[in-house]
C-alpha cells in the first residue's frame, strides 16, 4: 500500500501522543522519560495557537518545545485559534484573516524549527470541537488557510503534514485533493480508534478498508505523499488491558510510515477532556499508563522487553474462550499459586480455564509453561475481573472456581486504595454473581488472607535473640485459630475481609457451595516475588542477585511459610469436600512447626548460597503482625490435610528452581566448580 512500508525498520517504529497542558513541567518530564523508556521513537504533541498568544504562552512553549525536540522525533500538531481572532469567538472557528495562521506557523518555524522537521497542520478539521464546519460548511476558508500555510511550510524546507480526519471521510480527504490542498502536504494523518469508539459508532471498516480508500485519493492528487497513523489508540475503561496490547501490536504494524499511539498517560479524572464529553469514561483511559504514571499492561511490556515483548502477549489467545463441557475454572490462574494448581488438574487430564489479566510481570510466563506442558487443555481468558461481562461467559459452564485473582500487596492498597477495592471487593461480587447467573451451583473456593485477623496487637509476645514468640502456650502450640475475631486493617484487609465475607455468605443466602482459606506466606516455584508480596521468593531472588534484602522492622517478626505443593493439596482437599465445608473458612499456612522469623529464613539463604546477604533495616509498615502462625487444625480434622514440606527442604527446592529458571548463570558456575 504504502512504499515505506517495506522497509520493516520502518515498520517497527512508533511513537505516541500526549498533550502537555501550560505550566506542566514536572508531568512533561516524567512523561517524556516514561515514553523514551518505552521505546518510542516519535512524539506528537500540540502546540496551541490560542495557549501560545496567551498570558505565559510563550514561556511555556519556549521550555517545552526545545525541550521535547532535543530528545525525541518531535511533531507539533499546531491548531486553536485565539478567540480574539476567531470569526466565532471560538477556538475552533476560522480566523477573521486566514493568512493570520500561515504567519504564526512562520513564526513557529522561526522560533522553533530547529527542534523538529515535520509540523501538522489543525487537527481533526472534520470535528466541530476542532473546527468548526457550521461556519465553512464547503471548507473553503480551512483550504485556503491550511493550503498557503503548508505551501510557505515546505518553502522554507519543512514538512507539512495534514490532520487526519476522526471519523475518517474519503470525501473529506478527495475534497482536500480537488482544492490543491494535498499537492502542498508530504503526509496525511489518520485517526482510527477501532474498538473505542468508531466500531461502535457502525463507522468502522477495518484498517485495510479505510488505508486502502486513503491511499488510491492520495495516489490520485499526490502520489509522493505518505500515510501517517497521527492518532490510534484503545480505551481501558474497562479494565480489558489485554485488548489494548492487541490493538497496539496491529497498529504498528500496519503499512504506514508512522503510527502514533493516544497516548502515553491517562487523563486525571478532574480535567475536562472536550466541552460536553466529561463524563464519557472513554476519554480517561486511553493511556498506557495510569494518570498517576502507573504502567498498565502495556506500558509495563513495552518497558520490560519493547515491541518482541508486546508481540510475545498479543499472540496469546483472545478473548474468545472455547470450552468445554465442565471445565474448572482459576481466576488468576497464570499467577503462582494459580499456575501450579493448575499444573495438578492438567496432569490429571482435567480441562482447565485459566481467567487472567497478566498485569502482575512474569505471569505470562507461567501461562506459556502450561501451554507447553499440556497443550489445549489450557483454555486462557485473558480478562479482567472487574470487567464482568467479559467475565461471565467464561463461568457460565464452570464446574468448580477457585478465586485467586487479586491486588495483592498492603502497600499497593495504602497508595491506590480505590483500585485494591474495584479488583478484591467488586472484582468478587462479579465473580460471585456471574457463577451465580450462570446457574449451575458451581463451587467457588475463595484465596483469602491472614491480614482480615488485622495486626493482632493484643497479643502478648516475649522477645527473643531471634524471633517474637506469644505468651500464651497455647497459641505458641498451636498458632492463631478461625475463632479469631475479623479485624480488618489496611486497605488491603478491608478488600479482601469484605470479599472474605461475600464469598461465605453467598452460601448462606443464595446456597451457592464456597468455602474460603485464609492464607498465610506460600512459597515455592513459579513465584516472582516482590517486597510487596511472597517475600520468601523475594529475599532469595535479592540474595541470588547479589543484592541487599530490606527488612521493615526488625526481622524478628514470625509467619509460618506454606511450600506450595502443600497449598495445592490444601485447595484440592476442599474441592473435594465442598459438600461437607461449604460456607466455612480456614486457616492455611505452615503451621507451628514451619513458623520461622525473617531473620531465620535470610540466615538459611546465606547458608545454601555458601556466602552472607547484606540488609537494610526500614521502619514498620502499617499492619505489619509481629507475629502470625496459622492454626490448622480445622483443616487436619475436616480433610486430614498437613503440610508435609519442611521449610528448609522447601526453601532449597525454590533456590534450586530460581537457580535454574532465573539464574542459570550460578547453576553453570556451580557444574564448573565441582568439575574442578
Amino acid at each position: 500500500m504504502n512504499r515505506h512500508s517495506e522497509d520493516p525498520a520502518r515498520a517497527c517504529r512508533f511513537g505516541f501522543v500526549e498533550w502537555f497542558r501550560p505550566g506542566e513541567y514536572a508531568r512533561s518530564e516524567e512523561v517524556l522519560a516514561d515514553i523514551l523508556a518505552a521505546g518510542a521513537s516519535h512524539l506528537r504533541t500540540h502546540l496551541s495557537w490560542a495557549e501560545y498568544l496567551a498570558p505565559g504562552g510563550e514561556e511555556w512553549f519556549d521550555w517545552l518545545i526545545p525541550r521535547l525536540g532535543a530528545a525525541i522525533d518531535l511533531l507539533p500538531c499546531l491548531h486553536y485559534t485565539p478567540p480574539s481572532l476567531s470569526r466565532t469567538g471560538r477556538s475552533s472557528g476560522a480566523p477573521r484573516v486566514l493568512k493570520d495562521y500561515a504567519d504564526f506557523v512562520d513564526h513557529i518555524l522561526t522560533r522553533y524549527g530547529a527542534w523538529f522537521t515535520h509540523v501538522e497542520l489543525w487537527n481533526e478539521p472534520n470535528n466541530l470541537l476542532d473546527w468548526d464546519w457550521r461556519e465553512d460548511p464547503e471548507f473553503d476558508l480551512f483550504c485556503e488557510m491550511v493550503g498557503a500555510a503548508a505551501y510557505w511550510a515546505r518553502h522554507r524546507g519543512f514538512k507539512p503534514v495534514l490532520g487526519g480526519p476522526c471519523p475518517f471521510d474519503p470525501y473529506w480527504l478527495n475534497l482536500m485533493g480537488e482544492r490543491g490542498v494535498l499537492a502542498v502536504v508530504e503526509a496525511v494523518g489518520f485517526h482510527g480508534f477501532p474498538g473505542t469508539w468508531d466500531s461502535e459508532a457502525a463507522s468502522w471498516g477495518g484498517w485495510d478498508l479505510h488505508l486502502g480508500e486513503m491511499r488510491q485519493i492520495m495516489d490520485r492528487h499526490n502520489p509522493r505523499a505518505e500515510i501517517w497513523i497521527t492518532e490510534t489508540g484503545y480505551s481501558t475503561w474497562r479494565n480489558d488491558e489485554l485488548e489494548q496490547v492487541r490493538r497496539f501490536a496491529k497498529a504498528i504494524n500496519l503499512p504506514v510510515a508512522r503510527s502514533y499511539w493516544y497516548g502515553y498517560q491517562d487523563v486525571a479524572p478532574d480535567v475536562p477532556v472536550q466541552e460536553g464529553l466529561w463524563f464519557d469514561p472513554r476519554h480517561y483511559h486511553l493511556g498506557i499508563a495510569d494518570h498517576q504514571g502507573h504502567p498498565k499492561l502495556l506500558g509495563r511490556l513495552l518497558q520490560e522487553g519493547g515491541l518482541s515483548r508486546v508481540d510475545d502477549v498479543a499472540r496469546l489467545q483472545g478473548p474468545g474462550i472455547m470450552r468445554p463441557a465442565r471445565p474448572l475454572v482459576i481466576s488468576g490462574g497464570a499467577g503462582f499459586i494459580g499456575s501450579n494448581l493448575a499444573d495438578s488438574f492438567l496432569r490429571e487430564g482435567r480441562e482447565v480455564i485459566v481467567i487472567d489479566n497478566l498485569s502482575r510481570p512474569g505471569v505470562d510466563r507461567n501461562l506459556a509453561w502450561l501451554e507447553e506442558r499440556h497443550g489445549g487443555r489450557v483454555h486462557p481468558a485473558l480478562i479482567d475481573i472487574r470487567d464482568l461481562p467479559a467475565l461471565e461467559p467464561a463461568l457460565a459452564d464452570a464446574s468448580a472456581v477457585f478465586h485467586l485473582a487479586a491486588q495483592t500487596a498492603v502497600t499497593t492498597s495504602l497508595e491506590r486504595p480505590i483500585d485494591d477495592f474495584e479488583i478484591n471487593a467488586r472484582g468478587t461480587i462479579n465473580l460471585l454473581e456471574a457463577v451465580r447467573k450462570a446457574g449451575r451451583q458451581a463451587p467457588v473456593i475463595f484465596a483469602s488472607t491472614n491480614k482480615v485477623y488485622g495486626a493482632l496487637p493484643d497479643l502478648a509476645m516475649i522477645e527473643t535473640e531471634d524471633r517474637y514468640v506469644p505468651a500464651d502456650p497455647m497459641l505458641r502450640a498451636h498458632g492463631v485459630g478461625e475463632g479469631r475475631a475479623l479485624d480488618f486493617c489496611t486497605p488491603y484487609g478491608c478488600s479482601k475481609g469484605v470479599a472474605d465475607q461475600y464469598v461465605l455468605d453467598y452460601a448462606k443466602s443464595f446456597g451457592l457451595p464456597s468455602a474460603v482459606l485464609r492464607m498465610s506466606c506460600i512459597y515455592g516455584p513459579r513465584q516472582f516475588g516482590t517486597e510487596d508480596q511472597g517475600w520468601v521468593a523475594h529475599f532469595l531472588i535479592r540474595a541470588l542477585s547479589g543484592e541487599d534484602i530490606s527488612i521493615y522492622g526488625d526481622g524478628k517478626q514470625v509467619r509460618d511459610i506454606l511450600f506450595i505443593d502443600d497449598a495445592v493439596a490444601a485447595y484440592r482437599a476442599v474441592h473435594a469436600g465442598i459438600a461437607e465445608v461449604s460456607g466455612r473458612a480456614f486457616n492455611l499456612g505452615g503451621g507451628a512447626a514451619n513458623a520461622v522469623s525473617l531473620n531465620m529464613v535470610i540466615r538459611e539463604i546465606d547458608r545454601l548460597r555458601g556466602r552472607g546477604t547484606g540488609r537494610n533495616l526500614a521502619p514498620w509498615r502499617a499492619g505489619d503482625q509481629l507475629y502470625f502462625v496459622a492454626d490448622t487444625r480445622a483443616l487436619r480434622d475436616a480433610f486430614g490435610w498437613r503440610a508435609a514440606t519442611e521449610w528448609r527442604k522447601g526453601l532449597s527446592a525454590l533456590h534450586d528452581w530460581l537457580v535454574e529458571h532465573r539464574f542459570p548463570h550460578l547453576a553453570e558456575e556451580g557444574r564448573r566448580s565441582a568439575a574442578r
